[in-house]
């Protein structure tokens, strides 16, 4: 009997500690704003357990814990790295600043505003064919319906249809409610004034064998020389083939740096981003109940327990961000100082070796959080890169086999564009050995046509 009461015992003690290292865990790959969802929903959860949102530290800690527990300032934040950074400024001139992307209105509310100018009282029937077009636009400005099917839905004639469309094509952004590629970019290009001789017949009848690069082919088929093609199809290439991908549904998205990293003489200083974090600390009924009868005696303190545990595991969290980005600044400083050019390759597992944690750690601290630099916010997984080859000066990242590949094509005779294979061959005379097939996945990525498609007339 007492033998089974002892095993028991020892399982559920383990079945306990399971379940706070799963909440110890899930804790710390929490981003700051995640974090406060946490902590609210806790308070609500647990009765032992008083919020401050005045950032009051735990009373339950140490004067020394509570010191960690301390919000920090927040320096005004500069534009990202390389983007018009504006330079350092002082921690005192501003605190708890966020960034957002710009808040911009819709597609459909800013066609829908020239709609209300172009059919005012009194022109309700058109007005009414005009907002049903405009709610047929799609995310890249194209009318997703044909003109039948709004003439049918709106008690209109194809041809009324077709004249309130025509006006809508006059709105902006240019190119808007084209039903395709094509119409899309004549109407661009009759605005500019640019719809006319060899720029006409490319939008008009050659856009697949632009597609294709077949300059050789239109320049035959039209009587021009390739050059003349290339240079039409420069002109072309400024037009904008999906007009409404410019404006946004969503919500401008904040955000709040979970770490600053700032200077400190020669050096820099980081500290973890938990002012907008409120804080938790145990109420002084639940430390001091006495009196209870025992059931509601072992309530509270299992509710205290669990309260202890949730603020250490906040505090671990907070100790090992810190810890990463230390390390992180340690190896990444020129990074840091002249911006991602100077990114050196830097694993996850490495970092985890240096400050004596498991890679998973260095991962969760990592996900889905935000460093302020001097000169800018990135996010923390990219400082991390994976090596292609291995030890000492070979160990090149991938962002820096970008970085040389880029500049090789920059530097190549347009007229002689460097194939893949041969940028392959020089990228392993820089002492970076890749394939074929590296290089053109790469060069994908950054955006940049085939040695085909670069040839220049």
């Amino acid at each position: 009997m007492e033998q089974s009461q002892a095993l028991q015992e020892s399982l559920s003690q383990h079945l306990a500690m399971t379940m706070k290292m799963q909440q110890a865990i899930k804790i710390l790959q929490l981003s700051s704003q995640d974090l406060r969802g946490v902590i609210e929903k806790e308070y609500l959860e647990n009765p032992a357990l008083e919020i401050d949102y005045d950032h009051a530290v735990s009373s339950a800690l140490t004067e020394k814990d509570a010191q960690a527990y301390r919000a920090e300032d927040i320096s005004a934040l500069a534009a990202y790295l390389g983007d018009g950074a504006r330079g350092e400024r002082a921690a005192e001139e501003e605190h708890d600043r966020v960034f957002a992307r710009p808040a911009g209105r819709t597609l459909e509310e800013e066609l829908l505003e020239q709609a209300a100018f172009a059919y005012p009282a009194g022109r309700e029937r058109e007005r009414a064919i005009a907002v049903f077009l405009i709610g047929s636009i799609d995310g890249r400005g194209y009318l997703s319906v044909p003109l039948a099917e709004v003439a049918r839905a709106t008690q209109a004639s194809v041809a009324e249809a077709e004249v309130v469309l025509s006006v809508l094509q006059t709105f902006e952004p240019a190119g808007v409610g084209a039903r395709d590629l094509a119409e899309c970019l004549r109407l661009q290009a009759q605005r500019r004034g640019i719809y006319e001789g060899l720029v006409a017949r490319l939008i008009d009848v050659h856009l697949d064998d632009l597609a294709a690069g077949d300059f050789k082919g239109i320049a035959a088929a039209e009587g021009v020389r390739p050059a003349d093609v290339q240079l039409a199809f420069d002109i072309v290439r400024t037009l904008n083939p999906k007009p409404g991908a410019a404006y946004g549904a969503e919500a401008p998205g904040y955000i709040t740096p979970d770490v600053i990293v700032r200077r400190q003489g020669d050096g820099y200083r980081v500290e973890v981003n938990d002012g907008d974090v409120p804080q938790l600390r145990i109420s002084k009924l639940y430390r001091h109940a006495t009196g209870l009868d025992p059931e509601t005696q072992a309530y509270i303190s299992g509710r205290f327990r669990a309260a202890l545990w949730l603020l250490k595991s906040i505090e671990s969290r907070r100790t090992t961000i810190r810890r990463v980005v230390e390390e992180i600044v340690r190896r990444q400083r020129a990074c840091i100082e002249q911006g991602p050019a100077a990114l050196v390759p830097m694993t996850m597992q490495e970092v985890a070796d240096a400050i004596g944690v498991h890679e998973s750690t260095v991962s969760r601290a990592a996900a889905g959080k935000y460093v302020e630099l001097p000169r800018g916010i990135v996010p923390m997984k990219s400082f991390f890169t994976a090596n292609l080859a291995a030890g000492g000066e070979a160990a090149y990242g991938a962002a820096t086999v970008k970085r040389a590949l880029a500049a090789l094509i920059e530097g190549e005779d347009p007229a002689k564009p460097l194939s893949d294979a041969k940028l392959a061959k020089l990228l392993a005379e820089q002492g970076c050995p890749v394939s074929r097939r590296t290089v053109v996945k790469y060069r994908e990525q950054l955006g940049i046509a085939s040695s085909v498609k670069r040839k220049r007339y």
